[in-house]
Formats: structure tokens, C-alpha cells, sequence
């Protein structure tokens, strides 16, 4: 399997994401930029442990993969808790919900 082609797509998939979070300014399209930057790494993690022919990489992407369920769990509540209270689920609008 040539290692380039999966590392440019992961390249392309944390650029792609890294664009959504610094241009967007809605909190779903946030959370989903954050996914895309994760499975990202994700897939170089994946690259490289068949590369090595080491399952430890494998491993720790099922780890990535169940904590970064919790995370969106918890970011989707977030989003929902301010619509409901604001209206609206711009980002700029978290400043807002300061002490």
C-alpha cells in the first residue's frame, strides 16, 4: 500500500478542518470541523500502524473514536442549551454565557 496517498487525504481532511473552525461561525459546523480534524489523525494513526504492522495504532483510534463521541455528545448539548436560551447558535454569542 503506498503511504502517500492516505497521508495526503488526511492532510486534506485537517486543512478542510481547520478552515471550517476558523471561518464558521455556527456551532454544529464547529463540532463537525473538530470531527474532521480528529479523523484526520485518526487515519494517519491508521496509516502508519499498518505501515508498522502494529496494532497499537488501531487500538488507540477505537480509544480516539469513544472519547470523541462523549466530546460531541456533550458539544451537542452545548449548541442546544444555547439555542434555547439565546436563540440562536452563532458562536459569537458564547461570550454571553460568561460569570
Amino acid at each position: 500500500m503506498p503511504i502517500a496517498a492516505p497521508l495526503l487525504l488526511s492532510a486534506l481532511m485537517f486543512a478542510a478542518g481547520v478552515y471550517g473552525v476558523l471561518v464558521r461561525r455556527h456551532g454544529v459546523m464547529l463540532l463537525i470541523s473538530v470531527e474532521l480534524m480528529i479523523n484526520a489523525a485518526n487515519l494517519n494513526l491508521i496509516t502508519f500502524s499498518q505501515l508498522l504492522r502494529d496494532p497499537v495504532g488501531n487500538i488507540l483510534v477505537l480509544f480516539i473514536i469513544a472519547v470523541t463521541a462523549a466530546e460531541v455528545g456533550i458539544g451537542i448539548a452545548i449548541v442546544m442549551m444555547l439555542y434555547r436560551q439565546r436563540s440562536t447558535v452563532a458562536v459569537d454569542d458564547l461570550q454571553l454565557m460568561k460569570w
